[in-house]
């Protein structure tokens, strides 16, 4: 018998594989995915993820129908939302994951430290 690995089972063996990345739990109980505490997105079980985008970013994903507006923020640009129901939508979340990858990597390096600054 085969067992068939769950979306979110899925998804964080393939983002996890990815230098620096590790998953843990998040504010809300979310499975949030980290780069040097720089959160690459998050998901909520098996049927959706969560992304913070530049704004720029995020009106091509969205025109593009890749995401939707975050249920926290409705109407707000740069928080997003996808929703997991098919194959498809497991990989698609893997490569919106990737971008804010990428993007974080391109900025920081991987292994760098977060600058907080002071109030």
């Amino acid at each position: 018998m085969t067992q068939t690995s769950t979306a979110s089972e899925q998804i964080v063996e393939e983002v996890t594989s990815w230098p620096g990345v590790e998953a843990g739990n998040g504010d809300r109980g979310e499975l949030a995915f980290k780069l040097d505490r720089r959160e690459l997105g998050h998901l909520h079980g098996d049927r959706a993820a969560h992304f913070g985008l530049p704004k720029q970013v995020w009106s091509v994903l969205y025109e593009q129908q890749r995401i939707d507006y975050h249920p926290v923020f409705p109407g707000r640009r740069g928080f997003g939302a996808r929703r997991i129901e098919t194959e498809a939508d497991i990989r698609d979340v893997i490569e919106l994951l990737r971008l804010n990858y990428d993007r974080i990597v391109a900025r920081h390096g991987v292994g760098s430290p977060v600058q907080h600054q002071d109030p």
